[in-house]
């Protein structure tokens, strides 16, 4: 299956720094957001992580890439995939694309554990979330 289309936007002027370029902290915001948007359809949404199962994805390593400048205005899509399924863990790449022309501005691998929110240790993941991360599996 194509990687996880996690969100199009556009570059506004406050994400920008006094480079004029995108922030660095805006883009692993956009990263963060869509391991959020990505565990949402593996079945652990914000009601979830709030009354429910209380579990979420944390991020304990990244490995990170920039490749292009992103200036105010340029529209801009973020997509992701699922590299390695875990016993606890879940390996992301996420690739921030210029949508002008496909070209790859920014790649980020994000190794994150799924956390339980109570006890703050790591959980086993549950069958039916790795069943619907197999979806996003990149299969090179």
């Amino acid at each position: 299956m194509p990687a996880y289309l996690a969100f199009k936007s556009v570059v506004d002027p406050s994400d920008c720094d006094f480079l004029g370029h995108m922030n660095v902290s805006r883009y692993f915001a956009a990263c963060s957001d869509s391991v959020f948007a990505m565990q949402a359809e593996m079945g652990l949404t914000a009601d979830d992580m709030r009354s429910g199962r209380r579990f979420s994805f944390a991020v304990v390593n990244i490995n990170s890439d920039f490749r292009q400048e992103l200036g105010s205005g340029e529209a801009i899509q973020m997509e992701s995939e699922i590299l390695e399924i875990g016993k606890k863990s879940m390996t992301f790449r996420h690739t921030l694309r210029k949508v002008a022309d496909g070209e790859t501005a920014f790649t980020a691998v994000f190794k994150c554990v799924l956390l339980n929110l109570e006890t703050r240790r790591a959980e086993v993941l549950p069958g039916d979330v790795s069943e619907k991360a197999k979806l996003w599996m990149d299969v090179e």
